[in-house]
C-alpha cells in the first residue's frame, strides 16, 4: 500500500471514531451543564436566604431585640458568609 492509501484509511478511520464519540461527548457537556444549572440554582436560594437573614438581623436590632454589639457581630458574620455565596456564583459564571 502506498502513504496515500493509509492516509485515507486513517483520515476514515478518525471520521469514524469522531462520529461513534459524539453522542457521547455530549452528554458529557449536557450533564456538566445541568450540574451547573443545579448549583447556580442552589447558590442563589442560599443568597436569598442569606440577604433575608441581614434583613432580619437589622428589623431585630432596630426593635430592640439585638444589642449593638451583637448585632454588629452578626451582621458582619452574615456579610461574610453573603460575599462568599457570591464568590461561589461569579466562579460559575466564569
Amino acid at each position: 500500500m502506498d502513504v496515500l492509501a493509509l492516509l485515507a484509511i486513517l483520515a476514515l478511520l478518525l471520521l469514524v471514531v469522531a462520529a461513534v464519540s459524539a453522542p457521547l461527548r455530549r452528554r458529557r457537556v449536557d450533564a456538566v451543564r445541568e450540574r451547573d444549572h443545579t448549583d447556580r440554582d442552589e447558590l442563589e436560594a442560599q443568597r436569598e436566604a442569606k440577604y433575608r437573614e441581614i434583613r432580619d438581623a437589622e428589623l431585630d436590632h432596630q426593635t430592640g431585640k439585638l444589642s449593638e454589639p451583637d448585632w454588629r457581630v452578626l451582621d458582619r458574620q452574615l456579610r461574610a458568609e453573603a460575599v462568599e455565596i457570591l464568590r461561589r456564583l461569579d466562579e460559575l459564571e466564569d
